[in-house]
C-alpha cells in the first residue's frame, strides 16, 4: 500500500518590520550619497558633514549605521562591488576573452562617465585597513580579479593579448579605468559623446598608440 507522502514549502523569511525597513532604507540612502559625493571629489574631500546633510538626518545618526568616514567608503565601494559582479554574471562566457575584457572596461568606464564610481585615493592607510578587514569588499575584489585574470591568461594563451606582460599588470591596468582621469577630461571638454569617449579610450587600452 502506497504512503502518502507530503512536501513541506520552503519556509517564507521573517517579515521585517516597519523599523528594520526604515534602518534599511536609511542605510541604503546614506550609501547613495556617499557614493556620489566620492565619485564628485573624491575620498579625501568628502565629509560626513555633507554625507549627513545630503540625506537629511543629524551626523549623530549617521554614524549609528556607520561609525566613521572610511566604513562609509567601504560600503560604497562594497556596493560598486555587487554591481560588477552582477555584470560579469550577465556576460556570455563562451565569447572570446578578449571581447569580455572589453566589455568588462567599457561598462567599467560608463559607470565612471555616469558619475556612479567612487574615486578613491592611491594611498590611504586608514581607507586601505578598513577595506582590507572588510569581508565582503575582498570578497568580491577576488571574485572580479579570478575571473579577469582566467580571461586574461585565456587571451594570452590564444595570441589576443601580448604574452610579455604579466597578467597582473594587464589587470591592474584593465582597474584603472575605474578611475581614469582621461574620462573625466574628455567628458569635461564638451567634444564627444559618452559613447566616442569610451571608444577612443579602449583603443588605446587594447590597440596602444603605435601605428600599425
Amino acid at each position: 500500500m502506497a504512503i502518502a507522502t507530503t512536501t513541506k514549502s520552503p519556509a517564507a523569511p521573517p517579515k521585517r518590520s516597519f523599523r528594520e525597513q526604515m534602518h534599511i532604507a536609511r542605510e541604503d540612502a546614506i550609501v547613495s550619497a556617499v557614493n556620489r559625493l566620492l565619485a564628485e571629489k573624491g575620498f579625501e574631500a568628502m565629509t560626513v558633514d555633507e554625507v549627513a546633510a545630503e540625506v537629511g538626518i543629524a551626523k549623530a545618526s549617521l554614524y549609528k549605521h556607520f561609525p566613521s568616514k572610511e566604513d562609509l567608503a567601504a560600503a560604497a565601494m562594497v556596493r560598486v562591488m555587487n554591481r560588477a559582479v552582477a555584470f560579469l554574471d550577465t556576460l556570455d562566457t563562451t565569447q572570446p576573452p578578449l571581447e569580455l575584457l572589453t566589455q568588462v572596461a567599457r561598462w567599467t568606464m560608463t559607470v565612471k562617465l555616469d558619475g556612479e564610481m567612487p574615486s578613491l585615493p592611491s594611498e590611504s592607510s586608514s581607507l586601505r585597513q578598513t577595506l582590507t578587514t572588510n569581508k565582503a569588499y575582498i570578497d568580491g575584489l577576488m571574485n572580479i580579479s579570478d575571473r579577469l585574470g582566467g580571461w586574461i591568461t585565456e587571451a594570452q594563451r590564444n595570441g589576443s593579448l601580448s604574452a610579455e606582460l604579466p597578467p597582473i599588470v594587464v589587470l591592474y591596468t584593465l582597474f584603472a579605468r575605474a578611475c581614469d582621469p582621461v574620462l573625466e577630461f574628455l567628458k569635461g571638454s564638451g567634444l564627444y559623446t559618452h559613447e566616442q569617449i569610451i571608444e577612443m579610450v579602449l583603443s588605446t587600452c587594447f590597440n596602444g598608440l603605435n601605428a600599425r
